[in-house]
């Protein structure tokens, strides 16, 4: 699947954003992936309130081969291939998709922001500290050359 392909498959969905991702495209729209494009077709993301839409189609998780065992990611289903001839019908399942994505951001919880420095005293401990380093490393040097350190 190609970029103008994927933008003339969500014609009826609406914009979206489409970004190379992986072997594929990742699809998103206000900010939140909700589709993949890979070699292995086209997948949805799914949650436990659209997993038996998918079910029903026949459809099954996205799944890949690591070294040792085959991984399969439940939170993107493949599409159903009849759906690639139904525009309108694509764009339901596509906002189906979208709202799940939207529920799954919610559950997250927010990510931690690291603390900043609250002193300059905590940030100039690491500079003298640098310093006291380098001047030991110089007077290594001149020891080593024969020279005598300057104490």
């Amino acid at each position: 699947m190609d970029r103008e392909f994927l933008i003339d498959l969500f014609a009826d969905f609406g914009p979206v954003t489409i970004r190379r991702m992986f072997s594929g495209f990742g699809i998103s729209a206000d900010g939140t992936n909700f589709a993949l494009a890979l070699r292995a077709g086209l997948y949805f993301r799914a949650d436990d309130e659209t997993i038996p839409r998918f079910e029903a189609e026949g459809s099954k998780p996205f799944q890949y081969q690591t070294r040792t065992k085959t991984v399969t990611v439940n939170s993107y289903w493949q599409l159903p291939a009849r759906l690639f001839d139904d525009s309108e019908e694509l764009a339901v399942w596509a906002r189906s998709a979208l709202a799940a994505a939207q529920r799954a951001a919610l559950r997250k919880p927010p990510k931690a922001r690291k603390a900043k420095v609250s002193t300059q005293k905590a940030a100039g401990k690491k500079v003298s500290k640098k310093k006291r380093v380098a001047k030991k490393a110089v007077a290594g040097k001149e020891r080593v050359q024969g020279k005598k350190s300057p104490s």
